[in-house]
């Protein structure tokens, strides 16, 4: 067997053929770096990496992508409030309230004396709880609050988060301050309401007493 004949014991091409390509990694006969790997050939030179993983960066101006669903994304915490805003408190409300019997008392009293009835407790009574009632009513459903709650930043919300209580519904949250109308114990029963809807109040955590929620549901809160 000649130096150019093929072993027939030993593997390799037939004779005529061109030998395989090295291994990678190891440099060829004529010095040319090993081929690719198979997949995607190797960016031309001059182009920017492609990125590790996952999506790429946005470009430069653009805000970032949003977080996953239930992540908060900057948003303030909730307040614990009911429909508005912040429930207004048993002490600004009672300021309020003092404001506002102030100035209808005011009204109530001028209207006695002008009825030359400013000695008589049942006229003044009288003219005090109409008055009041109206008053609350008429501020109520028209500008939403009271010139005492104006004064002091709150508001009354209707049911469900209306903006302002309609008419029956006022008249029903505001129908208390008629009580002093009746004669003799009118005094002791607007006491006695009063005590409860405070008491009703402070123990509300939307701050919501009992004339509200005979009301269906309106609501005093801050702003």
């Amino acid at each position: 067997m000649t130096t150019g004949d093929q072993n027939p014991n030993v593997p390799g091409p037939p004779s005529g053929f061109p030998p395989p390509p090295n291994p990678y990694g190891q440099p060829s006969a004529a010095g040319q770096p090993p081929p690719p790997p198979s997949g995607y050939p190797p960016p031309p030179a001059g182009y920017p990496p492609p990125p590790p993983s996952g999506y790429p960066p946005p470009p430069a101006g653009y805000a970032p992508p949003p977080p996953p669903y239930g992540a908060p994304a900057g948003y303030p915490p909730i307040p614990p409030m009911g429909f508005g805003g912040k429930p207004g408190g048993l002490g600004v409300r009672f300021g309020a309230r003092i404001i506002d019997g102030l100035l209808v008392g005011i009204v109530a009293g001028v209207l006695a004396v002008l009825f030359n009835a400013s000695d008589n407790i049942m006229v003044t009574g009288l003219f005090s709880g109409v008055l009041l009632f109206i008053y609350f009513v008429a501020m109520e459903v028209t500008q939403g609050r009271t010139l005492g709650k104006m004064l002091l930043g709150l508001s009354v919300h209707g049911p469900g988060g209306a903006p302002k209580p309609d008419v029956k519904q006022s008249a029903i949250r505001n129908a208390f301050t008629l009580l002093t109308v009746v004669p003799y114990v009118g005094g002791l029963l607007a006491i006695i309401a009063y005590i409860v809807i405070a008491v009703t109040i402070n123990s509300s955590p939307t701050k919501q007493g009992k004339h509200d929620e005979l009301a269906g549901g309106t609501q005093v809160v801050k702003g």
